[in-house]
């Protein structure tokens, strides 16, 4: 088990590439299940997500070739299995997208419940299970924790979702490709991963239209075929570049990205002060005087992300005034609050609000990582910290980071990997 230790209060100055959309490919894969040909995918990120989802799919069957570290041939014309276990899906959340896959392919699916970040409460599936059954499928929760779905035949349906989901809404797309006739989702989750699973799913010979409006008509083919497609960009890992720049002051060029997806990131680091000039697949965001404060209330696209909650948080610590941050998608994501505290920071959490006020200087020390982006959350306040920083429990964030270290290190950020030579405390689950 590693850690990173920071030797923070440098500036961050250089250029950034941005790996492809984690959001994206964790339902692209499983997607890779409803055609009758081989796939290749470009600009797959190489972090810990994917390896688990690519296991996934060759426990199942599936024959998987590296053309490069970012780029796979996934051919899933033969699946012996539509049963997934528990300790494939146990640390992976979106393993969920493989039910409305198989259900799609195969009519039938068997997926253990799928583990991933906890933000301290339960992150239902029960819209993903409403659309499947609407489609005509019957749905059981089986004592020892799987999800069994079956149907004889998939047929299309109208289905609203009652909150706007972007898994549940995903996964209906899934199995909804093959169905016949008709599917319309309304109150669809409309962020870019919709638009790029969409466009994927179109490549392979489906019928999909008004992917990222709050309407999707779904037309189901008989047949998919393989195709060549590349992944977007990683609005959340440039955010949270972005938002690294913002509390650690620096001029940096953000590379590979759809300046489009990062509108309202963007918006919010201007208010602030920060300085970010657009052009046509990156940004240069510069942070040479004190941030200000910011009110945040993150909501689906296109609001602010709940992705880019934690990060701006931690820079928002070092903002002039007190700054309000609104969690309106997740019941509770401040658990890396009282780590945030541990370094100096004055935050005041009440419910789904955390009222921050700024401080001069933040303080290195331990601290751990208790999910993916409050993860990112401890590196840009450990980067900004007076002092030394240590972070552990950070199997999370390379669960959605490529090579996070590498990247901040050539920005100037003393940053490195060390493993724990003692770790009594260690958490067992890492999800």
């Amino acid at each position: 088990m590693d850690k990173f230790c920071i030797n923070g209060g440098k500036r961050l100055e250089g250029v950034v590439d941005i790996s492809g959309a984690k959001n994206s490919v964790v339902a692209i894969l499983p997607a890779t299940l409803l055609a009758e040909g081989p796939c290749r995918i470009e600009n797959i990120p190489n972090i810990s997500d994917v390896k688990c989802m690519l296991e996934m799919l060759e426990a199942m069957g599936a024959r998987i070739r590296a053309i490069n570290p970012h780029t796979y041939e996934i051919d899933t014309s033969i699946i012996s299995s539509y049963t997934v276990p528990y300790e494939l899906t146990r640390h992976l959340r979106a393993s969920y997208y493989l039910l409305g896959a198989l259900l799609g392919r195969c009519s039938k699916a068997r997926v253990a419940m799928p583990g991933g970040c906890d933000f301290g409460g339960v992150r239902p599936i029960d819209q993903h299970l409403k659309g499947f059954e609407m489609l005509g499928a019957t749905v059981s929760m089986e004592e020892n924790a799987f999800v069994h779905a079956r149907a004889d035949h998939l047929t299309g349906n109208s289905i609203y979702m009652d909150v706007v989901s972007v898994g549940a809404t995903m996964n209906v797309m899934l199995a909804a490709v093959k169905a016949r006739g008709l599917t319309v989702i309304e109150n669809a989750a409309k962020e870019p991963h919709i638009v790029d699973l969409a466009n994927f799913l179109n490549s392979m010979g489906a019928d999909v239209r008004g992917a990222g409006t709050d309407v999707i008509k779904i037309r189901g083919v008989d047949h998919m075929h393989g195709c060549d497609y590349s992944v977007i960009p990683d609005q959340i890992e440039a955010g949270t570049y972005m938002a690294a720049v913002a509390a650690c002051g620096g001029d940096v060029l953000v590379r590979n990205v759809v300046p489009k997806h990062l509108e309202s990131i963007i918006a919010k680091l201007v208010e602030a002060g920060v300085r970010v000039e657009e052009h046509d697949d990156a940004v240069r965001v510069i942070a040479d005087k004190p941030l200000t404060k910011v009110n945040i209330k993150t909501m689906p696209h296109p609001g602010f992300p709940t992705d880019m909650q934690p990060q701006m948080a931690a820079a928002l610590c070092l903002a002039n005034g007190t700054s309000i941050v609104s969690e309106g998608v997740w019941d509770s994501r401040f658990k890396y609050v009282d780590q945030l505290t541990r370094m100096g920071a004055h935050i005041e959490v009440n419910g789904k609000v955390a009222i921050i006020q700024g401080v001069d200087h933040l303080n290195g020390c331990p601290v751990k990582a208790y999910d993916l982006r409050a993860g990112a959350a401890m590196i840009i306040a450990g980067l900004a910290a007076k002092g030394h920083t240590e972070i552990e429990n950070i199997i999370f964030i390379d669960r959605g980071y490529e090579n996070v270290v590498e990247k901040f290190s050539a920005l100037g950020a003393d940053i490195s990997r060390e493993p724990i030579l003692d770790h009594p405390d260690k958490i067992q689950n890492a999800g």
